[in-house]
């Protein structure tokens, strides 16, 4: 969220401004949204009660040999992955656990907001409230979690005259959480509701939807720094970018709160959204001061959020154009659930599986429509 979803509406606006590199269109992939988060772990049995509370459900389980893991993830390590779905929202928004027997590190685990190499998943919620009770409640019982308080944001400019009873105000509510193994943000709609984007369902107990849309803070310092490492995502996946990198910063409520900023912080913003589907978004970060930076440890065989998928109909394409664009790139082969796919690492330290999928069950949405409700 974060102030974002604006960039969207008024794209046609801001593309006329934008410098030269923004005027170049997205490469022809049709590439879908953000697919996956794939999340490391050496033990998924408590990962996957933990995020059943969220409506997410194994659909498929499949294993690797430690030589047939090294080839397609360049990992020598037994693997056993487990693809959960939330609801019937299968074509973005999945979660992937990779159950390393033989994990190469701890990842980037536990952190501050801003942290340079985390990565952090986006789901709406119908009770956000409910949701920062659960954490701040395991907080206090000596877990590590560090939850913000929700923060209230009319992202569309919809509240029209004086709020009240009577004329509700219109937006949303939204709020971090920080962990060990991986990072949350959630956000509460008031007023309105976007089909296709966040569903959910009365199976999902602390009822939260499909993930959204995802967050990368990287390393840099300027706004050439964030557009030299996520140009790769246009030119070689396809994506289509919001609108020019942009600063954002502690004037902004919603940034502030979620990112815990300080007084007179910063970051560089940079949005990509696929031409396929209004969910499965990419958002990047860049803080221009010192953060801590623990980029190392975000890498395939470590803890945490280590890699994210695509798919295409087309990988073949996406994978010349990595060569073309000389990204570290492994050779095509089949995952462990038996789909044609390659590993890809950006200069920004993102890697992504890009696999062949011909069609989903429930297609993803392609017009954003803001639909307004009597809440």
């Amino acid at each position: 969220m974060y102030n974002r979803i604006r960039y969207f509406l008024i794209i046609v606006t801001l593309m006329s401004f934008n410098s030269l590199a923004e005027e170049v269109k997205p490469a022809q992939t049709g590439v879908s949204g953000v697919y996956e988060v794939m999340i490391g772990t050496d033990d998924a049995k408590p990962l996957i009660t933990f995020l059943g509370e969220f409506g997410f459900s194994v659909k498929e389980e499949a294993s690797f040999s430690d030589s047939q893991a090294f080839k397609l993830y360049g990992v020598k390590s037994k693997l056993t992955s487990f693809r959960l779905q939330n609801g019937d929202i299968d074509s973005h928004g999945l979660i992937r656990i990779l159950q390393w027997k033989k994990l190469t590190g701890d990842g980037v685990g536990y952190s501050q907001p801003e942290t340079v190499g985390q990565r952090m998943m986006v789901m709406r919620t119908k009770d956000i409230v409910r949701i920062h009770d659960v954490f701040s409640d395991a907080r206090k019982s000596g877990e590590k979690w560090l939850p913000t308080e929700p923060i209230y944001a009319d992202l569309y400019g919809l509240t029209e005259g004086k709020a009240n009873v009577l004329n509700r105000r219109i937006g949303v509510r939204e709020m971090g959480i920080y962990g060990e193994l991986v990072n949350l943000v959630f956000f509460q709609r008031y007023g309105y509701t976007i089909p296709g984007y966040g569903t959910i369902g009365e199976h999902s107990p602390l009822q939260t939807s499909e993930i959204t849309h995802n967050d990368f803070m990287l390393g840099g310092k300027t706004k050439e720094d964030l557009y030299k490492k996520t140009n790769y995502y246009r030119d070689v996946l396809g994506f289509k970018p919001e609108g020019p990198v942009v600063l954002d910063g502690d004037w902004q409520a919603g940034p502030k709160r979620v990112f815990n900023m300080a007084d007179g912080s910063s970051h560089w913003y940079r949005g990509f959204v696929s031409p396929n589907d209004i969910s499965g978004k990419l958002k990047f970060f860049i803080n221009p001061d010192i953060r801590p930076d623990r980029s190392e440890s975000q890498a395939i065989g470590n803890k945490g959020i280590t890699l994210h998928s695509v798919y295409t109909k087309t990988p073949n394409k996406i994978y010349k154009l990595a060569q073309k664009h000389k990204l570290n790139v492994s050779k095509m082969y089949n995952n462990e659930f038996g789909e044609a796919s390659f590993v890809l690492k950006g200069p920004d330290g993102a890697s992504w599986q890009v696999i062949e999928r011909k069609k989903v069950v429930n297609a993803p949405v392609l017009k954003l429509d803001l639909v307004k409700t009597n809440q």
